[in-house]
């Protein structure tokens, strides 16, 4: 699994941007990189044929972006080759693994929409937040955002903050 299109974009200035991106909904989803696992800790399991839960195991938010459910385990270990429909505690457990699967959570859900402001960037990780959710749960990642773009001397860019 490699994605060399991660944070490289026709300009390094939107290199950046995409970088402050992850980097800021890392940053909020585990509260400056405190908490690897949700503290919601259900089990997330949804009906699925091609991803079925594995016996007395739950699919909780773990890892940088916090993935869920078992379609997502399913998915993401499929493309890093591992089974984490039977093992979702290595997304907590192993580094590597941890960001292989934030990465890859990003590549499949949020990449496309980055050039299209911040806010889009919520609205994919998180879209009950930009419908009438926690307030929170768009101004700190939009603060988190805009401070590491100052840090790597860009704008915001383009396109809403908020979602």
């Amino acid at each position: 699994m490699d994605y060399p299109e991660f944070a490289r974009s026709d300009s390094m200035d939107d290199s950046k941007r995409e970088l402050a991106a992850f980097f800021a909904h890392v940053t909020h989803v585990t509260d400056h990189f405190c908490h690897i696992e949700a503290i919601d800790k259900q089990v997330y399991c949804e009906a699925s044929n091609e991803y079925p839960c594995a016996p007395n195991k739950r699919y909780y938010g773990r890892g940088p972006l916090q993935i869920t459910y078992n379609y997502n385990y399913g998915a993401a270990g499929r493309s890093i080759g591992i089974d984490m429909l039977g093992n979702p505690d290595i997304v907590a457990n192993d580094q590597i693994i941890s960001f292989k699967t934030a990465l890859w959570f990003w590549m499949e859900n949020v990449h496309s929409v980055v050039g299209q402001g911040f806010g889009a960037t919520i609205r994919a990780i998180n879209s009950p937040a930009c419908n009438g959710g926690n307030a929170d749960q768009v101004s700190s990642p939009v603060s988190f955002y805009t401070n590491y773009c100052n840090q790597f001397g860009v704008s915001t860019g383009p396109g809403n903050l908020l979602c």
